[in-house]
């Protein structure tokens, strides 16, 4: 029974010596490795980060590691003190590095469903029913066409494609994607839609004369669209190109 005791002690002590040799040998290899090699200490991610988690919470989530100079993205945070006051602007995974550009003060966090705007530009909402915003297909980011449609006091009326190239920033009131929805047979919101846009000044009095006084067709317009060749629409050259 002793010797039984005292194989299997010796087998174990034989065993934790193996793996203390194993981890020198795998340590020793990362530093032959390394020789040679310049390295810079760089902040890795840890545990998921989540978009608006403020810099002042991130002590526990990273961890400072050496790697080769090569490997090393423009713009490390080695210091989380260069944080200070600034919040995640997207998600972060374990493994990243630490990156300044991800990071900024809370008042430039952009608000999920929409598009920053434009320096110069401003935004400017207006309230359409589907069929005058695409079905409702419109999202913020893509690019519009404003076409107004006016009414003369005799009856008659003009229509002119106003603006091009308008980027959407928001659309409120879009089709949901929950399953009832999709499992309806139509895919178009049941109500209107505010649709916010980035324009100038100048732009901005075109659209909200159309909403005042006339009404409003937005177009979902692609970067080869061809936009030239328009004129004022009215009855007299309708009536000439479809019947003269």
């Amino acid at each position: 029974m002793r010797r039984r005791l005292l194989a299997a002690l010796a087998a174990l002590i034989l065993a934790v010596i193996g793996a203390g040799v194993l981890l020198a040998y795998v340590r020793g290899a990362d530093a032959r490795a390394m020789a040679g090699v310049k390295t810079v200490s760089v902040l890795v991610v840890d545990k998921p980060i989540a978009q608006g988690t403020p810099a002042s919470q991130l002590k526990d989530l990273v961890h400072s590691e050496l790697l080769p100079e090569k490997a090393v993205a423009a713009g490390r945070v080695t210091d989380l003190a260069d944080l200070t006051g600034e919040v995640a602007t997207v998600a972060l995974e374990p493994g990243e590095q630490l990156l300044a550009s991800r990071f900024s003060s809370p008042d430039k966090l952009q608000t999920p469903g929409t598009v920053a705007v434009p320096k110069g530009d401003e935004e400017l909402s207006v309230l359409l029913e589907p069929q005058r915003a695409v079905g409702g297909r419109l999202a913020a980011g893509d690019k519009v066409g404003v076409f107004l449609s006016l009414k003369n006091p005799d009856g008659t009326g003009s229509t002119h494609a106003v603006l091009h190239q308008v980027l959407v920033t928001q659309v409120q009131g879009a089709p949901s994607t929950t399953k009832d929805a999709q499992s309806s047979n139509s895919g178009a919101p049941a109500t209107s839609l505010m649709i916010t846009v980035a324009v100038t000044a100048k732009q901005g009095e075109a659209i909200v004369f159309g909403q005042e006084h006339g009404s409003l067709w937005l177009s979902l317009e692609p970067k080869d669209a061809k936009t030239g060749g328009t004129t004022v629409v009215n009855n007299d050259n309708v009536y000439k190109e479809n019947f003269g």
